[in-house]
């Protein structure tokens, strides 16, 4: 898997220096459409536990060098995150994960260094666990003004919980089109109380219904914001930041008459496609949801407003290297803008459905504050815990949606996502 490891050093470099998202720097990657399915599947999970593990990882190095590598020597660092990813948290076999991390080093690394990286690898085959067992796991692995927030908007021992879960690949989330029991069966999976099915990771395009487009994968989080809307058979609803579709597919398969708008013409594309498959339709609209306006007033209006992502961690570890705080501002001031235009989309007793899949207040709760405050002509419409399959957890005081990674923890837990949904008045 030479090859896999080399197309995860560049990705790796991609993320931490280049913030670019993962999935974007390896579907841009030239050699990875070319590996082998599961080569594509280990460069991935090679580089999502490095990203999931950095810190304790970067700890353990530190713990090996008498001083920090120079600059230009970052390629090595990164050789080495790779490798102890490998050697601790993958389960690689020792010999190959020090033989291969060698070879990468000679391959990528000034000459010089090849010895200190044999040096630290055998090392760590020798103490790595053990040294590995004994650290705070969970703070290390979470960036300091992510630990701060999630500690003044939960406490901390529910911030704790919350990256304590960050910790584990997440299970493969599905919604099913109908008959969930019967698919329940048919695919090893269980039942959740939300009616997820959940299953061990898997390659989705192996599984039974995949390309039949009996199913699509949704976390159980995700699945809830879009049964804030009550039945929407026979409806008009506008989707507002559609792609990548999986709300989109939930509404139509409800019997929804969607209109789902995205900025962004690729990823309607890639939601087209997804539909397509699915056998499902929708209405793509490509345009910016400040300056579009639809034909007539509407009753039903979802808005999956773009953030950080910080309650996808689970599945997005990049996220936690590539988001910082003052991203959340810079996003909470087009959230605002986004909630503006929805409402004067919105028809006089419509209904609106704010989520994002962020643990932040700021880009949550409190945009709907501002919202309110500001005067905006709408009232909450308080969430039942019989809407959202039984978690009164996942209900706030004022009624909104708040599910949290820690939530359903002894089976798999689920993303991060806040919901409000608003009636407008008249």
């Amino acid at each position: 898997m030479s090859d896999a490891r080399e197309i995860a050093l560049d990705c790796l470099a991609a993320v931490l220096r280049r913030r670019r998202p993962l999935e974007e720097a390896l579907d841009d990657h030239p050699g990875y459409g070319r590996l082998a399915t599961r080569d594509r599947a280990f460069a991935r999970l090679l580089v999502a536990s490095t990203l999931r593990r950095l810190g304790q990882i970067d700890r353990l190095i530190g713990h090996c060098l008498e001083r920090p590598l120079p600059a230009k020597a970052r390629g090595v660092t990164d050789i080495l995150r790779l490798g102890l990813a490998q050697l601790l948290f993958i389960g690689t076999p020792a010999h190959a994960a020090v033989d291969t991390t060698v070879t990468l080093a000679a391959r990528h690394g000034p000459a010089n260094l090849k010895p200190l990286v044999n040096a630290v690898m055998r090392r760590m085959t020798r103490e790595g666990a053990g040294l590995a067992a004994a650290q705070d796991a969970a703070r290390l692995n979470t960036p300091d003004w992510l630990w701060r927030s999630w500690s003044k908007a939960y406490g901390e021992d529910t911030c704790r919980a919350i990256a304590e879960v960050h910790l584990s690949e997440p299970p493969l989330d599905i919604t099913v089109k109908d008959d969930a029991g019967d698919w329940a069966a048919r695919l090893g999976a269980r039942r959740l109380p939300t009616s997820t099915l959940r299953r061990d990771h898997a390659r989705p395009s192996e599984l039974p219904g995949f390309a039949d487009g009996a199913w699509w994968v949704q976390d159980a989080a995700a699945s809830l914001p879009a049964r804030l809307l009550g039945d929407v058979r026979g409806k008009t609803v506008i989707e507002l930041c559609a792609a990548p579709g999986g709300k989109t597919a939930q509404l139509a398969a409800l019997g929804a008459d969607v209109i789902a708008l995205d900025r962004s013409e690729v990823r309607l594309e890639r939601l087209e496609g997804n539909l397509a498959r699915l056998d499902l339709e929708a209405r793509l609209v490509a345009a910016d949801a400040t300056r579009w306006r639809p034909d007539t007033p509407a009753a039903a209006i979802l808005l999956d407003a773009p953030c950080t992502g910080t309650g996808t961690l689970r599945r997005h570890p990049d996220i936690a290297r590539t988001k910082s705080s003052g991203d959340v501002g810079r996003l909470a001031a087009r959230q605002d803008e986004l909630l503006s235009a929805a409402v004067a989309m919105l028809a006089p007793g419509g209904v609106l459905v704010y989520t994002v899949c962020s643990l932040e207040p700021e880009e949550a709760e409190m945009r709907v504050a501002a919202l309110l405050g500001a005067g905006a002509p709408l009232r909450r419409i308080a969430v039942e815990s019989s809407e959202i399959g039984g978690l009164p957890q996942a209900v706030t005081d004022a009624g909104d949606l708040r599910t949290l990674p820690c939530h359903l923890a002894d089976l798999g837990g689920m993303d991060g996502f806040y919901a409000a949904r608003l009636r407008r008045s008249g």
